[in-house]
């Protein structure tokens, strides 16, 4: 028998060694405020209907799913057009395995070796890893000082960089801000190849926030990400999906994987879909959550950037200082998000109880704020 091999044995691929996977520290801790996640479990009613709904399909589980996952398409379709208003049909949807396989899937189609990617630091971490994996090229565009995007300094570099594919989170993650319109507006039409806008956070946005579903008409090439993840409380079953033109969705299909959406979780989310109004109704409730962080922590005397999704960024301290208050939020039972900005943590908007302790814990060491420092693009998560 052989002497067992190390990573560092395989031949792999140069631009994958000495990287780190992706994730979030998940730690035994009463208070965990990190990832995002929605605090509300599924109501019973909801999880009552889901397992219906899947112990109907366990009985054909030797037959392959609906590789186009028609219905489910159709369900996600019916739910866009009733929320936003603006008809999105079945044809223009496409779902997966998360956002992220719907990610990876258009950098499958529109990336590649030869091609770049182009996002604007710091916003979702997985934009340029899913890049990495796809060899697909990838640049950094600029950002100012308080997080926002400059319209004209995007356009320039997108002239510039020609890239295949640009990233546009928005509400952006970890700041939690939407992009202005007439920003969102200017990248698109300077594009050359297609723009994806990562809107994984777009229920929590605050009252009068645009989507970018409606520039669809206007611009083919525009791609708009969804997920089921945060506002449904549906993590555990990574349902993501896209609303793009028709010719989008017959592009993915040449390189989606066959049958990538099981049986189980085309029904489960067909049936979560049909309970929208009940799942959506945490939403509120942790806007509230939300607003009530930004309020608070700003009273402490911190910085804290405006926030349209269930998270807060803050800061204002040192990078020093920020390390040491993530450790003592720990200490108290509170896990928050070091997102590698210097100087900022991340903090998700859960129950009232949640909050409660992460005031509580944050008030029993007040950093003194210094400023923010926001000069430098870190990529997060």
């Amino acid at each position: 028998m052989s002497d067992r091999i190390t990573l560092a044995d395989l031949p792999l691929r140069d631009d994958l060694r000495g990287r780190e996977p992706y994730g979030a520290p998940q730690l035994s801790v009463p208070v965990r405020l990190n990832t995002n996640e929605n605090s509300y479990p599924l109501p019973a009613e909801v999880t009552d209907a889901i397992a219906k709904a899947v112990g109907a399909e366990l009985h054909d589980l030797n037959r392959y799913p609906d590789r186009d996952a028609v219905a489910l398409r159709t369900d996600l379709a019916e739910y866009l057009t009733a929320r936003h208003g603006r008809r999105i049909t079945p044809a223009q949807v496409w779902a997966a395995n998360g956002s992220n396989e719907v990610l990876q899937q258009l950098l499958q189609a529109f990336g590649g070796p030869g091609r770049t990617a182009l996002g604007f630091t710091p916003a979702y971490s997985m934009h340029p890893l899913i890049a990495l994996g796809t060899g697909t090229g990838w640049v950094d565009g600029p950002r100012r000082a308080d997080f926002t995007i400059d319209g004209a300094a995007a356009v320039e570099v997108i002239r510039s960089e020609r890239p295949a594919v640009v990233f546009v989170c928005s509400p952006n993650n970890p700041t939690g801000t939407a992009v202005d319109p007439a920003t969102l507006a200017a990248i698109v039409a300077a594009a050359p190849g297609m723009v994806v806008v990562d809107e994984a956070y777009a229920e929590f946005a605050r009252p009068g926030t645009p989507t970018a579903l409606e520039l669809l008409a206007e611009f083919p090439r525009l791609v708009v990400t969804r997920t089921m993840s945060k506002a449904f409380a549906f993590a555990g079953a990574r349902v993501g999906y896209l609303a793009a033109d028709p010719a989008v969705v017959d592009a993915l299909q040449l390189v989606r994987l066959p049958y990538h959406l099981s049986a189980l979780t085309q029904a489960a989310a067909r049936a979560a879909l049909a309970h929208a109004d009940v799942l959506l109704g945490t939403v509120d409730a942790i806007k509230a959550q939300r607003d009530r962080i930004v309020a608070e922590v700003r009273a402490m005397g911190l910085t804290v950037a405006e926030s349209d999704a269930n998270f807060v960024l803050f800061g204002g301290f040192d990078a020093e200082t920020g390390r040491r208050l993530w450790r003592d939020l720990l200490d108290a039972g509170v896990l928050v998000r070091d997102v590698g900005l210097p100087g900022w943590l991340r903090v998700t908007a859960g129950t009232p109880e949640e909050t409660d302790a992460f005031l509580a814990a944050l008030r029993s060491t007040r950093p003194a704020g210094d400023g923010p420092d926001a000069s430098r693009p870190v990529t997060t998560d």
